[in-house]
């Protein structure tokens, strides 16, 4: 845990208990603070008094005694409307900040040049940070991760000199931390997202801006006017800026030209790194990622050498498009995260000969924008609810059946792959929610895994989830 000594001695107002917002309270207390915390959940509440959090109705409290309100993410700032606190917060002048603004302020305080890389983008941030933490680490680096991935920022070991971290961020995040100023930030791509929270796609915009434009090296995508425009603006403020492409030479900066990583200086590119052979890093967005965690780790002083061997060893994000088992030329590829046609796309641009395991609980549109990558896909295993409609938006273009639930599914796709004797995918996609069968995408992805290896002859390439075979 980091104890949050920059705010010993004063009072803090905290709302939202859930895990990251309890961690924060409790980080605080460590760090001497007077905690004031809320949540609208009475269950919330009760769970944060048995840990020993102090909870209060922050209707009822001296907001004028009040240092600092801390908001847990998930709670809106400002759109669609701000929570009923951020009002009372406002009101009595009270700064609003979250999570990742205490640890910036405790990095400040007692490690302010321990490496610092943050991550945020619409799109392949939570791989880039994975692929980022296991470089470091593969190069022996005391390395902690979290963020909006993993564990909550606070609840890692406290910033000190030579332990570098690696954090991602969500745009609420960004949004609650004023001061966010990285050694290193990316910013990979924009689209729009999440503009309930953020009202429309220039403030969406605005917000992602603030973690480069903080940063002491910014690292960001070419691919979208939004951070050309960005990467162009904070240049000419001063910032020193890396530019990155999965679609185009660069003059400057790092870009992907088939499967090598180059790198250019004044119009003159070389190779760096090629990704041929590395299966967690197949297809374009996956060439945009290593181009952002190469820049972040040569800014943060990891040599060459180090990065190439870090790459090579990667185990890819677990449930984004993970080789899980091979048996004989097909791979079982696990892709449970993507819970929408949009995020199953990288997938199966990835592989030329897909047996496809899809649905679940559908998306509006269902596959539709998909149409363009049928000629991937050998067959279709269809599961869940949406099994009947994606049938019918397949149609004669796709071979097809109705498996309904993942194992019989897994076992056919299994069976025709074989019998196919071609390379191939046997990949789960399912371009859906998972709720209809499963908790979440997560118990899915886990699922597909023990089906897989309860098959005769596979080689697992990765260790089974807990309860599995």
């Amino acid at each position: 845990m980091i104890a949050a000594t920059t705010f010993k001695g004063k009072t803090v107002a905290l709302f939202g208990l859930g895990g990251s917002g309890l961690a924060t309270a409790k980080a605080l207390q460590a760090g001497g603070a007077n905690v004031i915390a809320w949540d609208d959940n009475p269950d919330s509440v009760a769970r944060a008094e048995v840990d020993g959090v102090p909870t209060r109705d922050l209707r009822e409290i001296d907001w004028s005694s009040v240092a600092s309100f801390v908001l847990s993410p998930g709670v809106p700032l400002t759109h669609p409307k701000p929570h009923w606190t951020v009002g009372f917060a406002r009101n009595a002048g009270v700064e609003i900040i979250g999570d990742v603004e205490i640890f910036v302020r405790e990095r400040r305080a007692h490690a302010p040049d321990c490496p610092f890389i943050a991550i945020t983008g619409t799109n392949g941030k939570s791989t880039t940070t994975a692929l980022i933490a296991h470089i470091l680490q593969a190069s022996g680096r005391d390395t902690q991760l979290g963020g909006n991935i993993g564990r909550a920022v606070l609840t890692l070991d406290p910033p000190r000199d030579g332990r570098f971290f690696v954090v991602e961020c969500s745009s609420y995040q960004i949004d609650l931390a004023p001061t966010l100023n990285p050694t290193a930030g990316i910013l990979l791509n924009l689209t729009p997202d999440h503009l309930d929270r953020h009202g429309t796609m220039q403030h969406y915009a605005d917000v992602k801006e603030r973690l480069v434009a903080g940063a002491k090296t910014a690292i960001i995508g070419t691919d979208d006017s939004h951070c050309e425009l960005i990467g162009d603006r904070i240049e000419r403020a001063g910032t020193k800026v890396i530019r990155i492409s999965k679609r185009q030479p660069l003059a400057d900066g790092l870009y992907a030209e088939g499967l090598r990583i180059m790198r250019a200086e004044n119009g003159a590119s070389a190779p760096l790194v090629d990704l041929e052979g590395i299966q967690t890093l197949r297809g374009s967005h996956n060439a945009q990622n290593a181009c952002a965690a190469i820049a972040a780790c040569l800014a943060v002083g990891v040599s060459e050498a180090e990065i190439r061997k870090g790459l090579q060893s990667f185990p890819g994000l677990k449930h984004r498009m993970q080789p899980v088992a091979r048996r004989g030329d097909v791979v079982f590829v696990n892709d449970s995260k993507a819970t929408n046609a949009e995020a199953a796309a990288p997938a199966l641009s990835s592989y030329e000969r897909i047996y496809w395991i899809a649905g679940g609980l559908p998306k509006e549109g269902g596959i539709a924008s998909l149409a363009p990558l049928f000629r991937r896909i050998v067959k279709a295993y269809l599961i869940g609810e949406a099994a009947s409609a994606f049938a019918a938006q397949l149609g004669d273009r796709v071979a097809y059946e109705i498996s309904d639930h993942l194992e019989r599914a897994v076992a056919h796709a299994a069976d025709d792959a074989d019998r196919d004797g071609e390379a191939s995918a046997v990949m789960l996609s399912p371009a859906c929610a998972s709720f209809d069968q499963y908790k979440n995408f997560e118990v899915r992805g886990d699922a597909f895994v023990s089906h897989v290896a309860d098959l005769d002859g596979v080689t697992m390439l990765i260790d089974l989830p807990t309860g599995g075979k």
